[in-house]
């Protein structure tokens, strides 16, 4: 598949063998958007030859032709049009949605192989003198050339397997936003090359929270550190009311602002990558959108996102939203709604203001830099009262109404840069942790003694949202746990990467070179959700590189 194109070849060359081998594919197809029904069926659906060797497979609707560039010298078309009915795709059935329908097929591909001639189809939606100005050999040759490149810029030995694949899978995510015209162009009249990260495949778009948590694994370990400033500086663009979007549905070119934690991560995002690039310049442009976040949050802003007056800490919650990272929501069932003052956000916030801080300081904005210093001050000292459930010896979830429940949204306190958990309480958190929710997959999202837990992610759309976070395994919590691992026991490198054993075998599943978003919070921990996860990847390369591994 050609980097930047949608197109795919599809070759065969026989190895061995009597020449002459008669080889008959018949592609069956259907033009639907990817989450259209599978029973939408058209009498406009055709086939016509362009040139010898060259077709195009068409819907009279709004679709585009899908074009086959026939390889090989005796490769051809049978006409032989059929419709082949109630198709089953057993993944939907299993997940409670519509799972049949038809595919059509124009007829049968038809070829001889012979030793050393390749043959078969480029299958393209690009233009013809696209799909024509690159043999498969030139294609095939360039791809290796470009997976290379990508392994040298991120100074990573091709030989080193794990690190090698996740480095190429972290490519994967890396994307332009073509279809906000408009911001593009905005983006690019500012000097800029707008660049985003698609959050998952196969149905995610790009969202803030992903992005921002992704960002240094994706972009900074990779050596990809011009795309990260334009990551950001991209998403800077979108600032309103002092939030970034939470994402950007899919075919619309307004973003939705429904979210806690998103404009605290890209704090996050910005100071791992002025630690990495020293860009002072792009500081200097960010810093007053930086100022201009956190005096929302102080003043009150979208979905009752505000600092409680009474003790600096940040409060959220709004009827029918889910604001955090656990965000599942059923028509009108919000799982796990976490109003109130959630653990993770206000780890988040203290580390957004010291960051804030620290920058001001750098950028010899004294008096602005104290009153940040003002804000941290009093939100520790709250965060420490308020947080620590005695009976439980751990963190509470959620203050302001308190939940005690078991999750690990609890490591954040102290896994980010600067931590808001007084030291003394981090190694009975990390035992805890370790002992309740750590996988070879990650960490289960509530301890299995919670009556609201649940083993298996699986079932109906209800079913699965009911476990989204009630239990089940993600990924990407491999790494803030990893983080303080190293922080309770600074020299156990080796320990802290076995915690990551369980992934080398998976990237031979599922979506095979990549890492799936969550698993089942029992074994065999069967992998589910996206095939391949941004942030699942981002995170376990951010250890491998940090534990030199």
């Amino acid at each position: 598949m050609p980097h930047l194109q949608n197109t795919t070849y599809i070759v065969y060359r026989l190895l061995e063998g009597p020449p002459g081998l008669k080889l008959k594919v018949r592609p069956s197809l259907h033009f639907r958007p990817h989450e259209g029904l599978l029973t939408d069926r058209s009498d406009s659906w055709g086939v016509r030859e362009v040139q010898t060797s060259e077709l195009e497979i068409y819907d009279k609707r709004t679709f585009p032709a899908l074009r086959l560039l026939l390889l090989g010298k005796n490769t051809r078309l049978r006409n032989d049009i059929r419709v082949f009915e109630h198709v089953l795709y057993r993944i939907e059935k299993s997940r409670g949605y519509e799972y049949e329908g038809p595919l059509w097929s124009p007829g049968v591909i038809e070829t001889e192989l012979h030793i050393d001639e390749d043959a078969g189809i480029v299958a393209s939606v690009e233009r013809w003198e696209i799909i024509k100005a690159l043999t498969f050999a030139n294609a095939n040759e360039a791809e290796i050339e470009r997976r290379q490149r990508l392994l040298s810029i991120a100074s990573v030995n091709p030989e080193k397997i794990f690190p090698a694949q996740l480095a190429l899978a972290a490519d994967q995510f890396l994307i332009h936003p073509h279809t906000r015209v408009a911001d593009e162009a905005r983006v690019r009249a500012a000097g800029d090359e707008p660049r985003t990260v698609i959050a998952g495949y196969h149905w995610f778009t790009d969202w803030g929270r992903d992005t921002m948590i992704s960002l240094e694994g994706l972009t900074l370990v990779t050596g990809r550190y011009r795309e990260a400033g334009n990551i950001l500086r991209t998403f800077a663009s979108y600032i309103k009311d002092g939030l970034i979007p939470n994402l950007f549905p899919e075919g619309e070119h307004a973003g939705l602002y429904h979210t806690a934690d998103a404009t605290l991560w890209f704090f996050h995002a910005v100071w791992r990558y002025f630690n990495a690039t020293n860009d002072h310049e792009t500081m200097r442009t960010l810093i007053p959108k930086l100022v201009d976040i956190i005096d929302h949050h102080i003043r009150g802003t979208l979905f009752n996102i505000h600092v409680d007056p009474n003790d600096g800490l940040l409060s959220q919650g709004a009827d029918g939203y889910q604001l955090t990272w656990m965000d599942a929501k059923v028509e009108e069932w919000v799982v796990t709604p976490r109003r109130g003052k959630a653990v993770e956000i206000n780890a988040l916030y203290y580390n957004a203001l010291r960051i804030l801080e620290q920058l001001l300081v750098i950028h010899d904005d004294v008096a602005t830099a104290r009153r940040m210093d003002a804000y941290a001050n009093r939100a520790r000292e709250s965060f420490n009262k308020r947080f620590w459930y005695e009976q439980g010896q751990h963190l509470y979830d959620v203050v302001d109404p308190d939940d005690p429940a078991f999750r690990p949204n609890q490591i954040f306190s102290f896994s980010l840069d600067f931590p808001v958990l007084d030291e003394s309480r981090w190694k009975r958190v990390v035992e805890a942790v370790r002992e309740k929710l750590l996988t070879p997959f990650g960490l289960r999202s509530l301890s299995q003694d919670h009556p609201d837990y649940k083993p298996a992610y699986d079932g109906d759309l209800r079913a699965r949202d009911a476990a989204y976070h009630q239990g089940t395994v993600w990924a990407w919590l491999i790494g803030p746990f990893i983080d303080v691992w190293l922080k309770v026991h600074p020299g156990d490198l080796s320990g802290a990467l076995h915690f990551l054993d369980g992934f080398k075998p998976h990237l031979g599943d599922a979506c095979v070179g990549s890492i799936s978003e969550v698993f089942d919070a029992e074994p065999p921990y069967h992998p589910r959700g996206c095939a391949a996860q941004a942030w699942s990847v981002a995170e376990v390369l951010r250890c491998v590189a940090k534990l030199r591994a």
